[in-house]
């Protein structure tokens, strides 16, 4: 679509979010009329109805549920539930839905010279999105390219095609929810690092989570980049349309076979993209060159490795650009060693596949684990990292869950749980202080909470920070 197929059209933004108002801002700004609608009410909300009413879009707050009459199109913000009364009498209606990723791949402007837009290199998964695709966003600029980190991190993927100075090529991370709501996206190359159950309640089904998911190796060009550790990913890769020669390439933690990705030696390894692949492989970097060296994050950057070959960067580059990334907080994070004991934040972990890439990487373990469990249920992940594990601090809403299943598979080890009742900082502290009771030198104290945090913090951020908060404040007393 151009810009002018938006003059005057009825459009209807769902959500007064972050990625709603960039939504009716730049609609607005094509000559859309645009109405924005959001069931939710208050001062936050008021305020930013105030400033877009300024600019001329039309708000209606508390009303989330009716269809404008003339309404031509819907972009709706990720976190709209398909099953959402809106859409019902949109699909009644006949009138389309997209997301804010629909609506930016609809507005791609050509690159000069070349009468193409910029390739977007994606990514999604489970656990691992946001750092594949910094990863590979410093890859590509290691490479001398203009690019960004955009989707759900970094630069808004609106303002990014619409930038004035364009992007050479995007790397670009996108949720199940802004995959089901993109219907024509084609992607250059994408990745799917690996699929866990998560947010079941907004697609219904495992099936339709995975199948949201897949949606994002539609219409690849060069590769399908897939996890031979998670046979769901290969799967999805089977059933995707592709263009003609478009390349399944693996990925993992072992000696690749020809056109995968892996290690050899202590050395990250590039078996596709190579000149007589059965027989030779491209040296990409070492483990160490990754940041940090566990398990899981080396599998992130062969994956970011694997998009970056597929756009035609050079090993070099490959190594210069995880050289070169630092990893954005709480995903992993040493953020201190007192007396021998290792403090280790992953208050990213929310649910349990995150957390059991963490546990893997540590032994012997303080496990902090609990909060809100999202309908998750906790046995394989403490029966996978029972061996590891010294003991247990457990907190939260739905703490009873984690403790019944380490009754089942570790019943040896301690777990002690922290008052109920406290929140923030208090609640933080007392769990650190314990947990440092429990540790011996050499130890790991690991907050990788595999749940949500919204009962006891504001979000895994502040939990984050106030564990790092409580390390801190422990080293200094001594205690």
């Amino acid at each position: 679509m151009t810009n002018t197929d938006f003059a005057d059209l009825p459009v209807v933004v769902a959500g007064l979010g972050v990625s709603g108002i960039s939504a009716a801002r730049v609609l607005h700004g094509l000559g859309a009329r645009v109405t924005v609608v959001d069931g939710g009410s208050g001062p936050g909300l008021t305020a930013r109805a105030a400033e877009l009413e300024a600019q001329g879009v039309t708000v209606r707050l508390g009303d989330g549920a009716s269809l404008p009459e003339g309404t031509e199109l819907i972009v709706t913000s990720p976190g709209w539930a398909p099953d959402s009364a809106l859409f019902a009498a949109a699909g009644a209606a006949g009138v389309p839905v997209w997301g804010d990723v629909e609506l930016a791949w609809r507005l791609r402007k050509p690159l000069p010279g070349t009468g193409e837009p910029a390739p977007w290199l994606a990514v999604t998964g489970t656990n691992g999105k946001t750092t594949t695709v910094q990863m590979l966003a410093s890859i590509l600029t290691a490479a001398g390219k203009r690019t960004a980190a955009v989707g759900n991190v970094g630069v808004s993927v609106l303002d990014a095609v619409l930038a004035e100075e364009p992007y050479d090529v995007l790397a670009v991370e996108l949720s199940s929810y802004q995959l089901h709501w993109a219907p024509s996206l084609r992607p250059y190359s994408a990745a799917v690092l690996n699929l866990a159950p998560d947010h079941l309640d907004w697609h219904g089904s495992m099936e339709a989570y995975a199948a949201d998911k897949g949606r994002i190796y539609e219409g690849n060009v060069v590769a399908c980049v897939y996890n031979l550790a998670d046979p769901a990913t290969e799967a999805l890769v089977r059933e995707a349309d592709v263009e003609e020669g478009c390349r399944a390439i693996g990925f993992g933690l072992g000696a690749p076979g020809p056109s995968n990705f892996g290690v050899v030696d202590g050395l990250l390894v590039d078996r596709a993209f190579v000149e007589d692949r059965a027989k030779n492989a491209a040296e990409l970097g070492a483990v160490e060159d990754v940041n940090p060296p566990a398990p899981h994050n080396i599998a992130n950057a062969l994956a970011a490795a694997a998009l970056a070959r597929a756009y035609g960067v050079e090993p070099k580059a490959v190594r210069e650009g995880l050289r070169a990334f630092r990893p954005d907080a709480h995903r992993i994070a040493e953020v201190g060693v007192v007396r021998e004991v290792t403090y280790i934040d992953d208050s990213k972990a929310t649910n349990t596949h995150a957390a059991a890439a963490s546990l893997a990487a540590y032994r012997p373990i303080v496990w902090i684990a609990g909060g809100l469990a999202k309908g998750a249920t906790f046995d394989d992940l403490v029966q996978g990292a029972a061996e590891r594990l010294r003991a247990v601090v457990l907190i939260g809403q739905d703490r009873a869950l984690i403790r019944e299943a380490l009754e089942r598979h570790a019943p040896d080890v301690p777990v002690i749980e922290a008052a109920e009742g406290q929140t923030g900082a208090v609640a933080m502290a007392e769990v650190v202080r314990t947990a440092a009771s429990l540790a011996r030198s050499g130890d790991t104290v690991l907050l990788a909470p595999a749940c949500a945090s919204m009962d006891m913090f504001t979000n895994y951020g502040e939990r984050g920070d106030l564990f790092a908060t409580a390390v801190r404040e422990l080293a200094d007393t001594g205690e």
